[in-house]
C-alpha cells in the first residue's frame, strides 16, 4: 500500500508527483554549481550570456538525468525531436511573437500611450550592437530552457499523471496545460512590479505558449514564440519584459497611458493589450496547425507513457 503511493508498478517508475519534486531538486542542485555564482553579476555585462547559458545548461543537465533515470525515456521525447516540421514550427512561432509585439507597440503609439524618446539605445557599458547581440543570445536561451522545463517536462509529466481511468488522455492533456500555465504564472510572481494581474497575464501567456505543443507534440512553436516575444518586447520596442529592463533596444520609449491596458512597469503581459494579443496569437496558432497538418487535433499521446 505504502509502496503504491511512491511507485507505479505498471510503469516501473516513480509516480508523477515524486518525479516532478526530484527534478526540481536536481535542477536546484545543478543550478547552485553552474549559475548561482554568476547571479550577482549585472545582466548588462560581459557575463550576461554566460549567466543564461549556465541556466540553460542547468535545465538541460537536470532534464537529461530526469528523463533517463526518473521518466525512463529519451530527452528528445520532451518535444525536442528535430525535423523539418519542428523548424518550420519554430519559424512560425518566432514570426508570430514579433508580429504580436509589433501590434501592441503600434496600438499604444497610435493611442498616444508611448512616446519614442531615442533609437539604438544602450544603457550598459557596451556599444549598442554588442548589447543587442548579448540579448539575442540571452532570450534565445531563455525561450529554450523555460519551454523545455515548463512544457516539455512539466506539462508532459502532469498529463501522464492525470491520465486516470475516467479522465482519458485528451482531458488529461487539457488539465495539464491549464495547471502548468498556472504554475508558470506563479513562477513569475517574484519578478519586479509583479502582482495578481501580472500573474494572471503570465498564466495566459503560458496557455498561448503551450498551445502549439498541444496540437503538434513538438516545442518548435513554443520556443520560437517565447524567444521572439521577449526579444521584440524588450530589445526592439523597449518595453519592460516581465518587470525587468534589459538595457538595450532599437527604440527607447516613455510609457504612459492607462496601466490596465499597457501593463505599466511590468510590461504588456500585465495589460489588456497583452491579453488581446494572447487571444489573437492562439487563433493564429490554430490556423497554422490547420494549414500545415490538415486538421486541428489535440495530441493525446502527450499523456500516454511510452518507455524507451
Amino acid at each position: 500500500m505504502l509502496r503504491g503511493i511512491f511507485y507505479n508498478d505498471t510503469e516501473k517508475r516513480l509516480r508523477v508527483l515524486w518525479r516532478l519534486i526530484l527534478q526540481v531538486a536536481l535542477l536546484s542542485a545543478v543550478g547552485v554549481l553552474l549559475y548561482l555564482p554568476l547571479e550577482p553579476l549585472a545582466l548588462q555585462s560581459v557575463w550576461a550570456p554566460g549567466l543564461f547559458l549556465a541556466k540553460a545548461l542547468a535545465v538541460i543537465v537536470s532534464l537529461l538525468i530526469a528523463a533517463r533515470f526518473l521518466d525512463h525515456r529519451s530527452f528528445l521525447d520532451l518535444g525536442l525531436r528535430l525535423n523539418r516540421h519542428w523548424f518550420l514550427d519554430f519559424g512560425f512561432g518566432f514570426l508570430l511573437g514579433a508580429l504580436l509585439m509589433a501590434g501592441i507597440f503600434m496600438v499604444e503609439r497610435a493611442a498616444g500611450w508611448i512616446e519614442v524618446t531615442s533609437t539604438f539605445q544602450s544603457r550598459g557599458p557596451f556599444p549598442f550592437a554588442v548589447s543587442i547581440l548579448f540579448m539575442l543570445v540571452v532570450f534565445g536561451l531563455v525561450g529554450f530552457y523555460e519551454e523545455a522545463f515548463s512544457r516539455g517536462y512539466g506539462l508532459k509529466n502532469l498529463a501522464e499523471g492525470l491520465n486516470l481511468p475516467g479522465v482519458g488522455p485528451v482531458h488529461a492533456v487539457v488539465f495539464a496545460w491549464v495547471l502548468s500555465s498556472v504554475l508558470f504564472g506563479i513562477g513569475h510572481g517574484v519578478n519586479p512590479h509583479a502582482g495578481w494581474v501580472s500573474t494572471l497575464g503570465v498564466t495566459a501567456a503560458g496557455l498561448l505558449l503551450g498551445l502549439g505543443y498541444l496540437f503538434t507534440g513538438r516545442l518548435g512553436i513554443s520556443i520560437g514564440l517565447h524567444f521572439s516575444w521577449n526579444f521584440f518586447q524588450g530589445n526592439v520596442f523597449g518595453f519592460p519584459v516581465s518587470g525587468r529592463d534589459f538595457g538595450a533596444s532599437f527604440v527607447g520609449i516613455s510609457q504612459g497611458g492607462p496601466e490596465v491596458w499597457t501593463g505599466g512597469a511590468f510590461g504588456p503581459e500585465a495589460g489588456l493589450l497583452g491579453f488581446l494579443a494572447y487571444g489573437l496569437g492562439g487563433l493564429l496558432v490554430l490556423l497554422w496547425v490547420r494549414g500545415m497538418y490538415g486538421s486541428v487535433r489535440l495530441v493525446g499521446d502527450i499523456a500516454v507513457y511510452s518507455p524507451d
